[in-house]
């Protein structure tokens, strides 16, 4: 169970949506209105029966992407990091780390000294025709932004300093130190990079410098950054999970039941521990059918107009990306059957009009307002362009937001329970980081309730906010890399 179970986010929405009810019963027009949203929204409310039936196919797509003669068309990837093992807190030294995921890439220095860490670091940007150049091009502008930070930190006559490097975009990794970028996202589109391993890319640039010396001691991505970054804190983290533009989940599974890289390694022989941290890319969770039965009309119109429609269907149904697009499409649905707004459908209907920080935003409203003039919900309805809009327009807009957020939050809730039952450990902390966990204002908490739901037997856990998985996480890598360098060589001299 949670150490920090609360059931306060229920009461709270269910009262105000009570509230709602019993101010629309003045009106009988109005309350069949409310009564048909309702009976609308219905398919959204996901019972724990059809959760557990979410986690029965999640485990068995997982567990496609464990085995060699499934694992290349699985949905969800099982990708191994080559991460064997979590801070111990003896870590001592300074560490670099590269974070490259967007338009904006940091370098960051990390000091640990007593179980402290202090961290340092400076923003570079990546312009539009370098993101769209050659490899060659864009991995020198990394190197370079990398020497100007070294020489601004007096580093450069140091002897190498141990680096990691959060690489954001789809990898193939084949060991802690080789990834190679399957496809570019994010606008970005530099040519010669596809197929090869950014490692020695990130290595040739600096070589061709030849002012800097660093030495590459792990690749990785954000979401085991994330993992890292908690347990750094917290030595029990054990899953690292995102819930912001995107979704992901990481977390610490038994090498001998990743069973596509037997043979790769002897984890018996060489010393190390005999786990190692699993991005799982959940987000392709559904891709091939297995979420189908809980998928609405609502669904399907918001992916069918996505760059990559019948793709990543389980992260289109959780992340800040699309959540208010799902909302939105919900209340066009609604506007059109003159159920809100009078049936002024033309505002609501321009797609991305409704970004997620509304539905947050909105939902605050619908809690914080004891008076339920519903100020902050009638401003932002406005701003969209949709005129005379009444109080219970803005209730039914707020019960909307609440009722997608909340099916968001469950079924991110199934996904972490799945892997809390599957890995059968005592106590866990989950490291979780994100714009939607961060800032929704009842996110977090319904998280928290629907886990403790599903989960089985007497497993305890805790959820824990990660704080800068894709900087600090990567740097805590790299020291935890040379902590096992240095115990291994200690053991075999």
């Amino acid at each position: 169970m949670s150490l920090t179970r609360e059931r306060t986010v229920d009461d709270a929405v269910s009262s105000a949506i009570e509230q709602i009810k019993a101010a629309a019963l003045r009106d009988p027009h109005d309350f069949n209105k409310v009564e048909k949203i309702h009976e609308i929204c219905q398919c959204f409310k996901l019972s724990d029966p059809t959760l557990k039936r979410l986690m029965d196919a999640m485990l068995a797509s997982m567990e496609k992407g464990l085995e060699p003669e499934t694992a290349s068309t699985a949905a969800v990837k099982m990708l191994p990091s080559y991460v064997r093992a979590v801070p111990n807190g003896t870590e001592q030294g300074d560490f670099l780390a590269l974070d490259l995921g967007g338009t904006n890439f940091r370098v960051l220095l990390i000091r640990l000294v007593g179980g402290e860490c202090k961290m340092e670091g400076r923003i570079f940007r990546v312009p539009d025709r370098i993101m769209k150049g050659t490899g060659e091009q864009l991995f020198d502008h990394i190197a370079q932004c990398l020497a100007d930070f070294m020489k601004d930190h007096d580093l450069m006559d140091r002897e190498k300093l141990p680096l990691g490097f959060t690489f954001s975009f789809p990898c193939k990794q084949e060991g802690l130190t080789c990834a190679k970028l399957v496809n570019w996202t994010k606008g970005f589109n530099a040519s010669g990079v596809e197929g090869e391993d950014v490692v020695n890319l990130l290595r040739e640039a600096c070589h061709r410098r030849k002012d800097i010396d660093i030495d590459v001691v792990a690749v990785l991505n954000d979401t085991t950054g994330t993992l890292m970054a908690c347990a750094y804190l917290e030595n029990s983290c054990q899953i690292g999970v995102i819930v912001g533009t995107g979704s992901n989940a990481c977390y610490m599974e038994k090498i001998d039941r990743i069973k596509k890289i037997k043979g790769e390694m002897d984890h018996e022989a060489d010393g190390l521990p005999d786990e190692m941290i699993v991005n799982t890319e959940w987000g392709g969770f559904g891709d091939d059918g297995a979420m189908d039965f809980i998928r609405t009309k609502f669904d399907e119109g918001v992916d069918a107009c996505t760059i990559n429609p019948g793709k990543q269907l389980y992260e289109k149904m959780i992340s800040g990306m699309y959540m208010g697009e799902n909302v939105r499409v919900v209340l066009e649905h609604l506007a059109r059957a003159n159920l809100i707004f009078g049936g002024d459908f033309e505002a609501i209907s321009v797609p991305h009009s409704f970004p997620t920080k509304f539905v947050s935003e909105i939902e605050r409203d619908l809690i914080e307002d004891e008076e339920k003039s519903f100020s902050k919900t009638m401003t932002i309805l406005e701003e969209i362009g949709i005129e005379n809009v009444t109080p219970t327009d803005c209730a039914n807009v707020a019960y909307v937001c609440s009722i997608i957020s909340t099916r968001a939050a469950h079924i991110s809730a199934a996904g972490i329970a799945v892997l809390l039952n599957r890995m059968q450990k005592r106590f866990v902390t989950v490291g979780v980081d994100g714009s939607v966990y961060r800032f929704h204002p009842t996110f977090s908490k319904l998280l928290d309730e629907k886990i403790d739901d599903l989960i089985e037997g007497d497993i305890e856990y805790q959820l824990m906010l990660s704080e800068d998985g894709s900087g600090r996480g990567a740097a805590l890598v790299a020291a935890v890399a040379t902590r096992m360098a240095h115990e291994k060589a200690s053991k075999s001299s």
